[in-house]
This record gives structure tokens, C-alpha cells and sequence, in this order.
């Protein structure tokens, strides 16, 4: 039982000193003892000294619970009490997430060094003496507070954009969804908001601009959820957090419906969607927005976030600035793709993977001069899953990475027997991802799979995208002398898609243009392809390079091609991909090729 003496010195208590971080805010006690005279003494103690929230509970049981629910910024724990000790109380709070790291100030007239030393281990921040004496209860309670305050702004701050961060949203989102289980009578949300194709901003204008445009997206979305400048209504009573390098994370304690939760998500992207201004410049951040609901979509931290997360995913894959909340369907796709991930792993470890060539052939004499190594994968159960599904996957997981390794090894050693076969250079090229052309040491792994193959580096194309080569072009030029110095082509897949520049065609060290698939759909009909077309080879003939022609599936787009003086083409009109074999019996039945020529040239 807690004791208590006058102010030996007599006087007034020192008056608190609430940290500044607490704000206007007035901190939140909490008071535990078993004894009402005790606990209405201390109640005066404390708000003489200014401390006017505090709450007192007296039934020791449901000091742990209260706490979780409640919050507070400090507790006052008897040590002594009947049902449920001051120990196991402390046990109790240090096994919630939500109160691991509430301070406690243990109140005992115990003085034998084991019960101290135990608190301590427990996790007590202080201890207090009986007979309490007033003005040292004061100090203790305020430099805790102050501990506390610092501690916070360490522990749950983030250091660019000011908001809370992961560590505390997860706090915050416990004790709400505590109030928000069966029985309770209000539902709440989390928003995950992630940006789309962020690491664009931190690659061309540095980390810098990239801190300078999340410390804007936060105000924004704190403006917004405010209810100042058009945005949300200000009783939704959100908090929002940093919780990932481009992520943030909103909770809505008083969310209502899935249509209100959607609707709120919509504006916030639309407001996070508005240009900001960077050294003059315009800049577009778009975002994608998941949702979940609880208790409907999730009961704990961990599912709801997870649920938001998901939708946050199935958002960016749906090509991202757009809302989606949480469903079967999502849930579905989610189930689908982390199967899919482990199914591809063991693909990939278990060489379950193969190539096919699709011809490269010449345009004047429809000789076939090479093929583009294509990845494909035949699930056991599924069957064949498109690369448009899995190489994507790829991509998020890094399994492109070894993947892309063991394409290089494989194309080289089957181009490596063509070459051995007497079947002449026939020239196998490679798509390179972006992971793999950012690494460091791609030209050691092209090196490689060329000896191990045993294929001559003249025979080898490594095929690069316009975007990938504009990520980072002067770290993008050095890759590329260094793969010239190998003695491999050089090139540019997809081109027409992005920049087109002269100019970073002049820079760069490429020998080939692929016009890309779409553009050559529509010819000779659609006059803008058309004409986008001829730009191109009248681009890559001033600057020497040859144009490789892809996805050409009728007579009419070869003619048309072909009028424009086109070096390769590729495409269904003369072949689809095909296993090596095939393709090498392509190559090694001349009449048939001969008539496949003849018959291209007859119908142009």
C-alpha cells in the first residue's frame, strides 16, 4: 500500500515543466493503486502540480488492458497490490506492443535490493520511495515525461518528413482497432498511399530532391486529411505516418463505409497528383492507394495491414496512380502471385526454365541472320505462363537477376553449337533487364557465358531499353564501352516508346534500332506509325545504325518496310518463336527457306 508524507521542506511543489514535444497537448497519467485515500492524495499531488489529466484505477486486473486502450504518457504503479501484483501488471504492459514502452514509475516501500533490481529487469523506468514525498514524486514524474518526450521524437519520428513513423502508426492503429473488435460499434481504415516509380526521382535528380518531394507529400497529405484547402472532412480525425522509403500510411479511427473510405482515397491521389515546382521545373508524382477496413477486411495489425498492402500492389499493377480497397479478388490475386513467386523460384533453381528463338531475317532476302532468345516457362500445373506475367515478377522479387544470368549462359551455348555446326555467325541476341544492366559487373557475367559457350562475341546482341539507358546515362555510357569492348552489338529495344533523341543516340555507343511492335501494327494504314516509322529509319541511317523491324505479321507491313530500305525484320509472318531445334532446322533446310523468301517477296 502506497504511503505519503507532507513536503518536508514545506512550500509548493516544483511546478512541472511539460516538454515542449508534448505540445499544447497536457500529458496523460495513469495512477494504479488499490487504496482510495492513497489514490485521491496522489490525485492532489499531482494536479497542484499541474497535471490535470489523470486517470485512476484501482482494480489492478485491468490496469494492463486500460492502459492499451487508453494511451497514457506515464503510469504510477503500486508495487503491492491484492489480485494482480505491481509485477505482474509491469509483465503485462512490456508484452504489448502497445505498451512496451510506456513509462513506469513503481511506487514501494520495499527496500530490500531483489524486488528493485527485479522491477528493473521488468522494465520499471523508475522507482519512487514510500513514504512519497510530494516534491520529489513531481521531479520523477516530469523528467520521465521528458525521457519520454525525447525518446518518442527518436523512436517514432521521422527524420524527413516530420510525421510518425511505422513504429508509431502500428501503436496507434493497436489501441484503435482495440475499440474497434466484435462488440464495439465503429468500424476503421488504413490507407496505404505508395508512389508510383519513385526511384525515377532519387536516380535523376538525387536523394536530395528525393527528401525534398516525400517531405512535400507528407504536408499534403496532412493538409488534405485536415479538412483545410478542399480536402477531407476535418471529423475524420486520421493520422498519417511515414512507414516506408516511399510509402505512407493513414489511419481512419471513424471510417463508416467502403464507398467514404474509396472516396477519400481518390482525393487524396488527386491532391498528391498536383505539380510541385523544382528549381523552376515542373515535377508529377503520381500515387497508388490500397485500403482496408476493420473489422471487415482484418481484426489485428498485422492482417489489416497486410490486406491494405495487398491492394496497395494489385493498384501499381493495374498501372498505379489509382485506388483500390481490399477484396476476394485482391485476395486472390495476392494468394496466386506469392504462389506463383515460389513456383518461379523453383523454376529457377531447378532449371525448369527454357529458351525459344524467334527468327531475325533480312529483309532484301529474307535470309535468316539471327534469332532473339525468348524466355519461356511451362508450369507443371498451370502449363505455359506467359512472360508478360511472370518476367514482371521477376523483376519485383530480383530473381530476374540470376535469371537473366542463366539466359545469357543458355543463348551463348546453344548459338555457341550453331556456330560449331558450321551453320555460319548467326547472331543470337539477349534482352537485359534493368537490375542486370545496373549491376556493376554485367560485362564479367556477358564475358563468361560467352566463353563457356564458346560463341564468338561478334555472334552476341545484348539488347538494352531506351528507358533503362536514361536512368542513369552516364553510368548507362560506361556500361555500354564496356560491353563494346567485349566485342558484342549493341541494342535498343522498344525504341520509339520513350525518349528518341537524336541526341542520346549520338552519346550512346549502339549499333541496332528495334522499331517497336505497336508502331508496326498499324502500318501502312495508320498515317501517324507511318510517318513515326520512317523518322526512325531515317534517324538510324544518318547515324549509321541498322533497324530491326518487330512484330510483322502481314505481307502489307514487310512491303511497306521494305520500300523504306529496313534491314531486319521479325514477327509471325515468318516465324514465331521456336525451340533451338527448329530454329536450326530453319536455317538448315534451304529450299524451305528459299521458298519462305520467295513466297515474302511475291506477296510484297
Amino acid at each position: 500500500m502506497t504511503q505519503f508524507t507532507e513536503n518536508p521542506q514545506g512550500g509548493t511543489p516544483p511546478a512541472p515543466v511539460p516538454p515542449a514535444e508534448f505540445g499544447d497537448r497536457q500529458p496523460c497519467l495513469m495512477l494504479v493503486d488499490d487504496d482510495p485515500v492513497v489514490t485521491e492524495v496522489l490525485r492532489v499531488y499531482l494536479q497542484d502540480a499541474g497535471y490535470r489529466e489523470l486517470v485512476t484505477i484501482s482494480d489492478s486486473t485491468v490496469a494492463a488492458e486500460m492502459a492499451r486502450a487508453g494511451q497514457p504518457d506515464l503510469m504510477l504503479l503500486d508495487l503491492m497490490m491484492p489480485k494482480m501484483s505491481g509485477f505482474e501488471v509491469l509483465a503485462a504492459l512490456r508484452g504489448e506492443r502497445a505498451t512496451r514502452h510506456l513509462p513506469v514509475i513503481m511506487l514501494t516501500s520495499a527496500t530490500d535490493p531483489e524486488n528493485k533490481l527485479r522491477a528493473l529487469e521488468l522494465g520499471a523506468t523508475d522507482l519512487l520511495a514510500k513514504p512519497v514525498d510530494p516534491s520529489e514524486l513531481v521531479l520523477r514524474v516530469r523528467n520521465s515525461l521528458a525521457a519520454k518526450a525525447y525518446q518518442d521524437r527518436l523512436a517514432y519520428s521521422d527524420h524527413v518528413t516530420g510525421l510518425p513513423n511505422r513504429g508509431r502508426f502500428l501503436e496507434e492503429l493497436d489501441g484503435v482497432l482495440s475499440r474497434a473488435r466484435p462488440g464495439g460499434t465503429r468500424n476503421c481504415a488504413v490507407l496505404q498511399v505508395g508512389m508510383d516509380r519513385f526511384k525515377q526521382i532519387n536516380d535523376a535528380l538525387g536523394y536530395s530532391a528525393g527528401d525534398r518531394v516525400l517531405k512535400e507529400l507528407g504536408a499534403r497529405i496532412r493538409v488534405y486529411l485536415n479538412g483545410t484547402d478542399g480536402g477531407a472532412p476535418a471529423t475524420a480525425c486520421t493520422s498519417v505516418a511515414r512507414t516506408g522509403g516511399d510509402e505512407f500510411a493513414v489511419l481512419l479511427p471513424h471510417a463508416v463505409s467502403r464507398d467514404e473510405v474509396a472516396q477519400l482515397a481518390a482525393g487524396l491521389r488527386a491532391c498528391m497528383a498536383e505539380p510541385m515546382t523544382h528549381f523552376g521545373d515542373s515535377l508529377y508524382v503520381t500515387a497508388s492507394v490500397g485500403a482496408a477496413l476493420a473489422p471487415e477486411h482484418g481484426q489485428d495489425v498485422d492482417t489489416l495491414l497486410a490486406h491494405a498492402g495487398q491492394a496497395l500492389s494489385y493498384a501499381k499493377r493495374r498501372g498505379g496512380d489509382g485506388v483500390e480497397v481490399y477484396s476476394d479478388e485482391i485476395d486472390s490475386w495476392a494468394r496466386e502471385r506469392l504462389e506463383l513467386e515460389r513456383d518461379l523460384r523453383a523454376a529457377a533453381a531447378g532449371n525448369a526454365l527454357h529458351l525459344e528463338y524467334q527468327p531475325k531475317v533480312d529483309v532484301a532476302t529474307g535470309r535468316v541472320l539471327g534469332a532473339e532468345a525468348l524466355l519461356r516457362w511451362k508450369h507443371p500445373v498451370r502449363g505455359p505462363v506467359g512472360p508478360g506475367e511472370f518476367i514482371p515478377l521477376a523483376e519485383e522479387t530480383g530473381l530476374i537477376v540470376p535469371i537473366g544470368a542463366w539466359v545469357l549462359r543458355e543463348a551463348c551455348r546453344e548459338a555457341g553449337a550453331w556456330h560449331r555446326r558450321g551453320l555460319g555467325d548467326l547472331r543470337v541476341a539477349v534482352n537485359v533487364s534493368a537490375r542486370q544492366f545496373q549491376h556493376s559487373n554485367l560485362d564479367q557475367v556477358v564475358a563468361c557465358a560467352l566463353e563457356q559457350g564458346g560463341l564468338p562475341p561478334r555472334c552476341l546482341t545484348v539488347e538494352v531499353t531506351e528507358s533503362l539507358l536514361m536512368e542513369d546515362p552516364e553510368e548507362a555510357a560506361r556500361t555500354l564501352n564496356a560491353l563494346k569492348d567485349l566485342g558484342v552489338q549493341i541494342s535498343v529495344d522498344d525504341f520509339g516508346t520513350g525518349y528518341s533523341s537524336l541526341a542520346y543516340l549520338k552519346r550512346f555507343n549502339v549499333d541496332e534500332l528495334k522499331v517497336d511492335r505497336s508502331f508496326v501494327r498499324e502500318i501502312p494504314g495508320d498515317e501517324d506509325d507511318a510517318a513515326i516509322v520512317t523518322a526512325v529509319l531515317a534517324m538510324a541511317r544518318s547515324l549509321g545504325l541498322k533497324v530491326v523491324a518487330e512484330g510483322v505479321e502481314t505481307p502489307a507491313q514487310l512491303a511497306f518496310l521494305t520500300r523504306l530500305g529496313c534491314d531486319q525484320f521479325q514477327g509471325f509472318l515468318f516465324s514465331r518463336a521456336v525451340p533451338s531445334a527448329e530454329f536450326t532446322a530453319l536455317v538448315t533446310a534451304p529450299p524451305a527457306v528459299a521458298a519462305r523468301a520467295a513466297e515474302l517477296r511475291v506477296a510484297t
